[in-house]
């Protein structure tokens, strides 16, 4: 009887593993990338620094477009069929980006690797919802979103660490490796979780009954356009962080420091976030997580507006770990409250609400950081405007209760 419990927690064990290492394929290809991405700019002849940012923002492009995709796939052909397709994209992508020799086809290798991250994210999910349910499922994804935490920590030293010892290509020969490691760990270990009697036709007919259900539930379609517009301040972040901190503030190679750091904040409100909970309803959490933004944003837009956009770095980091914190209570929340009506519909109505909500962040964080001008205040001022949107969205939804 020992020796079974004994296999029966290695299993879990190297599943939760796997499942942990797949989904974290994305996370890490737009952080470790970060502090490379004015060399790859430089190397592939990009004449604006703000260009640089597609490396990133086009990742989300593809991820935007595959979330819809393997969710009703997954659910028509098996799981493994579907992460399969993602890690073929992905890896093509890859080598794209890796063998790039301008700026076109690195930026075609991004959209390629999102497209094929979005698999090992969506498809992995359900996965853990075929061999888990209760408690055990949700001791599954607290280990997973555990990992999820340490990757935007250690990403970007990893980065800066292949940067300096072999150069930018070595950052995409890592993700090669990683991906072709976990294809090999996923095929040989992982059996198919999704029997043939469960599985469902893949129709564009359904999935556009999915997305048009998700528009015509006010509380569903309210709580993805939040998502993305948070996100979307978020993404302004991302693609501006590198020239904000790395060029602006002058910190140079501590640049992955100061980014781990700030990603703390996000860990810790990931971890209250299930205790809050508890206590709080998520809509209240959300609300108050969102007031704190706008206001937090609106002082401190009049600060950098005081100093000519550039007010001093400990401010700057001052004004970030309370606003990240609050954004990262606004994710922990905004996605349940979207589903929550989504119920009959779990699966396909989550590969929706993602794909909404990213194309959102998308658009809305490409114009942030596009808008980069030697300051803050592009930044600064999009945290505000984009919270005070969600504000208005939130109060026409409540209106409807």
């Amino acid at each position: 009887m020992s020796g079974k419990t004994s296999r029966d927690s290695l299993k879990f064990v190297e599943s939760v593993a796997l499942i942990a290492m797949m989904m974290s394929l994305a996370a890490l290809s737009i952080d470790a990338v970060l502090p490379a991405l004015p060399v790859i700019g430089n190397e592939l002849g990009v004449q604006h620094q703000n260009a640089n940012q597609l490396i990133i923002s086009l990742l989300f492009l593809g991820m935007s477009a595959g979330q819809i995709i393997y969710g009703p796939l997954s659910d028509a052909t098996g799981r493994k069929p579907a992460i399969y397709t993602g890690f073929v994209i992905f890896i093509s992508g890859t080598l794209l980006s890796l063998f790039a020799t301008c700026f076109t086809t690195m930026l075609t290798g991004r959209v390629l690797q999102g497209l094929g991250a979005a698999s090992t994210r969506i498809v992995s999910i359900a996965i853990v919802r075929d061999q888990y349910e209760g408690q055990k499922m949700a001791r599954v994804m607290s280990f997973v979103m555990t990992v999820f935490i340490l990757i935007p920590i250690l990403a970007p030293a990893l980065g800066q660490l292949m940067l300096d010892v072999s150069g930018w290509r070595s950052i995409f020969g890592l993700f090669l490796s990683l991906s072709l490691f976990s294809l090999s760990w996923f095929t040989l270990r992982l059996p198919e979780t999704l029997k043939r009697e469960k599985r469902t036709p893949f129709t564009i007919k359904r999935i556009m009954a999915a997305v048009s259900e998700v528009l015509g539930i006010r509380q569903a379609f309210a709580y993805t356009i939040v998502s993305g517009l948070v996100f979307g301040s978020f993404l302004g972040y991302l693609n501006s962080s590198q020239q904000i901190l790395q060029v602006l503030y002058g910190l140079g190679e501590r640049f992955p420091l100061y980014f781990g750091m700030l990603a703390i904040a996000f860990g810790a409100a990931t971890l209250m976030n299930s205790k809050l909970v508890m206590i709080f309803s998520m809509q209240q959490l959300v609300l108050r997580a969102m007031q704190f933004l706008v206001v937090c944003s609106a002082i401190y837009f009049l600060v950098a507006l005081s100093q000519n956009g550039y007010p001093p770095l400990w401010s700057f980091i001052l004004y970030l770990m309370p606003l990240f914190f609050a954004i990262g209570i606004l994710f922990g929340n905004l996605n349940a409250l979207a589903m929550e009506p989504l119920g009959h519909i779990a699966g396909i109505g989550a590969s929706t609400v993602g794909s909404i909500s990213t194309f959102t962040a998308l658009v809305i964080g490409t114009v942030i950081g596009q808008s980069y001008n030697g300051t803050i205040l592009p930044l600064v001022l999009g945290f505000l405007l984009l919270g005070t949107a969600s504000l208005g969205v939130m109060r026409w939804e409540n209106r409807n209760r």
